[in-house]
């Protein structure tokens, strides 16, 4: 049962008696059936429901062969990006192309083409005509409005009207891709179903809905950056599944309609998914090409949560998954456990027991059941709210119960935590068996900077509460005798970030003995609110004129100040410090963060150049690894960070 993939050659469709695929699916990524990946998920949702589904995987776009292999579907073909952004997958955050691909085998990049809901569609439209045809996934659910793209320099459309597609899934989809398979097959026109939560559609104006919440025009968002920013707040204020509205915005002579969101799964609906007959490998055929990289980091790993009330940003699960926290049930992840310890390949470690943020168990206060979050609030930034409840005593008991299971060696939790929200817990049973038992020598966590005027711009608590917790994580560590260190994550160039902030946070850098390897710079993804403050210059929330370091120059420059110990800097980190006004901190003394005379080392503050103690804030580390290291061996990749930020 737990062996057998979903059909993704003509010849397994016929060996299963297939004459005719109900759907098709097509996905930008390679066939991974893990319920990491969405197309794992909706495809065995669909299949649990008695109708059959084909794969295509990563097609080739230049020719029909590949969209043609299992001819035209009974209801629909449903189309992804995959598990990100293609434009993300193929270029970094200074828009070079990048040389991997972890969703694709063996790694090798172009095996998806840029833009690729948009090419995929138009594919099947040239040859198939009028087919239903469904999108979903992060690429098009981060595009659904009008929005900034960072590699064209300008404000596209919604891709629904660039794709020609009928129907757009936002969000995770499983409700949504259930009740549009059932009316489909109850004999419903794709063009008729107008009222699914969690779609979007578009219509001729005349249609438009009564009661939705209007977002100024393409034509004005692309040519007004303060409508833009307008229609940005708009958009993530009714973004809520209780209060929620529709959401409307006019592309020429049609109209964009978004439904209200859907629903969160209940722990009962979200057991079910997670029940489902996953293989939890890549398909047998990539084995000859290396496999997929993108299933290391989440092989052996559990994901127990879904939303993060966090509300980053930078982030774009507030867009995509919801704010709303919501889990599975206990025995649905002990049982999950359970089957990981018989894989042939387990070797007894967990990777990671987690999700967006790994010790959000429940929503942050019994209000978000019935009246949904706060609009325009956050529910930890720059302060705790008052009625935000910390606790882990059912998300700790659960850890406890995965250690005891027989075959696992160690459990551990490497998908990011809320440090802030940990220190509001009054209990320290937590935060000491996290340290004893589920660290490998590592833990992230994401401080991103130090200067509250950055910090507020991200979403993000003040740094003083990251240093409470560093303090707490290194006094537990001490004491039970052990070497463990904790990896923060820091991003540079964010909106709000002049050079004299880029400066705080290297000299926050240097007082903490902090010599990151890897930086990120800040990546303006779709969607996002710091994406609309890069292209707008503008908050969203006070139409305040925003700072936005753009030209790759003074990126170059911000980025050199985090890393101002490496030799290769110290002209540009030079630069930056004059240009500043700082040449306090140009010199040979331990203030200093680089001389002016080559080759002269500038001391360490504790007694020498790269003299880090034992049980001291850092010392050297990866930085920002996106990768879940495997154990004993860490693993660290760069690869798509900007997009994946989970932890917030």
């Amino acid at each position: 049962m737990y062996d057998e993939f979903l059909p993704i050659t003509r010849k397994e469709m016929e060996e299963r008696g297939i004459t005719q695929f109900d759907y098709i699916y097509i996905t930008g990524d390679a066939y991974v059936d893990h319920p990491s990946f969405g197309a794992a998920i909706v495809t065995r949702l669909i299949e649990a429901m008695g109708f059959t589904v084909g794969i295509i995987s990563q097609p080739d776009w230049k020719s029909d062969r590949d969209f043609t292999r299992f001819g035209r579907p009974k209801y629909a073909f449903l189309l992804t990006a995959g598990n990100i952004d293609s434009m993300v997958a193929h270029y970094t955050a200074a828009k070079r192309k990048r040389s991997d691909d972890a969703y694709s085998p063996g790694g090798v990049s172009g095996k998806r083409p840029d833009r690729a809901v948009i090419v995929y569609c138009q594919k099947i439209r040239q040859i198939y005509g009028d087919v239903p045809l469904i999108i979903g996934g992060l690429e098009a659910s981060l595009r659904r409005f009008a929005h900034y793209d960072y590699w064209d320099d300008a404000v596209r459309p919604s891709v629904l009207v660039d794709c020609g597609a009928d129907l757009l899934m936002y969000g995770m989809g499983e409700h949504q891709i259930q009740e549009v398979c059932k009316r489909l097959a109850q004999g419903e026109d794709i063009h008729s179903i107008h009222d699914v939560r969690g779609t979007c559609y578009l219509t001729e104006p005349v249609n438009t809905p009564l009661g939705a919440a209007q977002c100024p025009s393409f034509e004005q968002v692309s040519q007004n950056k303060a409508e833009y920013a307008k229609a940005t707040k708009i958009q993530y204020d009714w973004q809520d599944e209780v209060y929620g509205k529709t959401i409307i915005q006019r592309h020429g002579n049609m109209m964009l309609v978004q439904n209200p969101p859907a629903l969160s799964l209940t722990t009962e609906e979200l057991d079910y998914v997670y029940s489902l007959p996953y293989t939890r490998r890549y398909h047998p055929s990539y084995e000859e090409q290396g496999g997929v990289p993108g299933i290391e980091e989440v092989r052996f790993s559990i994901t127990h949560n879904r939303g993060c009330f966090g509300y980053c940003n930078f982030c774009s699960i507030a867009l995509h998954q919801g704010r709303r926290v919501t889990v599975r049930s206990e025995e649905s992840v002990l049982a999950e456990a359970e089957r990981i310890t018989h894989m042939p390949d387990f070797k007894g470690y967990i990777h990671d027991v987690g999700g967006p943020t790994a010790n959000f168990r429940h929503t942050s206060c019994e209000k978000q059941l019935s009246k949904g979050l706060c609009m325009g609030k956050k529910c930890l930034a720059p302060t705790p709210c008052p009625a935000l409840k910390a606790d882990h005593t059912e998300y700790l008991a659960m850890l406890r119960k995965i250690r005891q299971i027989k075959g696992i060696k160690r459990v551990f939790v490497r998908s990011g935590i809320r440090y802030d929200y940990l220190m509001e817990d009054k209990n320290d049973e937590f935060i000491r068996e996290l340290i004893k038992y589920h660290v490998s020598g590592q833990l992230k966590v994401a401080p991103e900077h130090c200067s509250a005027v950055v910090l507020d711009k991200m979403g993000k608590p003040h740094i003083e509460a990251y240093k409470a917790f560093q303090k707490r994580f290194y006094e537990i560590t001490k004491g039970i005798g052990k070497e463990q260190y904790l990896v923060p994550y820091l991003m540079s160039s964010h909106p709000g970030s002049t050079l004299n902030e880029a400066i705080e946070l290297a000299l926050f850098l240097r007082d903490n003995h902090i010599r990151p390897e890897q930086v990120q710079d800040f990546y303006p993804t779709p969607g996002t609110i710091s994406t609309s403050m890069f292209y707008t210059e503008l908050d969203p929330y006070t139409m305040e004129k925003v700072y936005v370091p753009k030209t790759p120059h003074e990126k170059a420059m911000q980025r050199a100040l985090l890393q101002y110990f490496r030799p290769q800097n110290r002209e540009i980190v030079l630069e930056a410090l004059k240009k500043a006004g700082r040449r306090d901190l140009i010199g040979s003394s331990p203030k200093c963060l680089v001389d002016e005379l080559p080759g002269r080392k500038t001391p360490d503050r504790k007694g020498g150049e790269g003299n880090w103690k034992k049980n001291s804030p850092s010392r050297p580390q990866k930085g920002r690894p996106t990768q879940k290291p495997s154990a004993p061996k860490r693993q660290n990749s760069k690869k798509n960070s900007a997009q994946k930020r989970k932890h917030g």
